[in-house]
């Protein structure tokens, strides 16, 4: 399945060369657009049942908005389980939720990803979890870049799970 995965990315455009900012503040001269196969409906389809198999054993599914989101929804129409939504910032409005869907408090929750760096921003989502009463101890990514994610993520006792790493799309490119 890896190598399909990384021939669709490539194929669909998701894989990009240039100067880019990430998320974390580094520089890349390529950027990974999962957006641009998480919208395709076959790709995103690969990645959920890709995924599937790792939920055996939770409770819910989390994805960080935005880009984790559809990834979550595909997953939890796959495996049948619930999802939440773990908000990037707490909203000015209304009920003022991090987390969006039903209560995370004794349950142990699957966390998705689209692509990891460093870890920060899923290291973030891992939190606001726990902070709720949540068990997490796995991610798992579409794509991990290989820049310390899986090394953070092992330091807050989560296991880091790829798809498809950086290392397996660039020796395609």
């Amino acid at each position: 399945m890896t190598q399909h995965l990384v021939d669709l990315l490539i194929s669909c455009g998701a894989i990009k060369f240039g100067e880019f900012v990430l998320t974390s503040g580094k520089r890349s001269n390529y950027y990974i657009d999962i957006k641009q196969a998480s919208t395709n409906p076959k790709i995103l389809r690969m990645i959920a049942k890709g995924m599937k198999d790792y939920t055996t054993g939770y409770d819910v599914i989390a994805g960080m908005e935005l880009g984790a989101v559809p990834i979550a929804v595909a997953l939890s129409l796959e495996s049948e389980k619930p999802f939440v939504i773990v908000r990037k910032q707490e909203k000015i409005h209304g009920t003022k939720k991090l987390i969006e869907g039903e209560d995370v408090n004794g349950k142990k929750v699957l966390v998705v990803e689209d692509v990891t760096t460093t870890g920060g921003s899923v290291i973030r989502a891992v939190k606001i979890l726990r902070e709720n009463g949540a068990i997490v101890d796995k991610v798992i990514t579409v794509v991990d870049r290989e820049e310390g994610a899986k090394e953070r993520l092992n330091e807050e006792n989560v296991e880091l799970i790829p798809l498809v790493t950086k290392s397996e799309i660039l020796k395609k490119c």
